[in-house]
């Protein structure tokens, strides 16, 4: 290549080096951007699943402490036992 060639391809690279965003400002996390797009509602709502006991009943629960022997040690583990009872 002869100078006059490596001068014109200087000069038209110059502008296009000099317009581009340093490196850094590419590279930002999607946390330290405020998205502008607000997701989806979901399709269907989902479902309650309603206990209605009969009159007089309620709920009677029994809970303890139970030893577990694991391979990290022993450890005291909370149990419950729950169940309907008339009142």
């Amino acid at each position: 290549m002869n100078l006059k060639s490596l001068i014109l391809i200087a000069l038209v690279a110059l502008p296009l080096l000099g317009a581009a965003p340093p490196a850094h400002a590419q590279q930002t996390s999607p946390i330290a951007e405020p998205s502008l797009t607000t997701p989806p509602a979901p399709l269907h709502a989902r479902r309650r699943i309603l206990i209605n006991p009969r009159p007089l009943l309620y709920r009677r629960c029994v809970d303890w402490y139970e030893l577990q022997h694991r391979p990290s040690g022993t450890v005291l583990y909370p149990q419950m036992r729950c169940w309907w009872v008339r009142g």
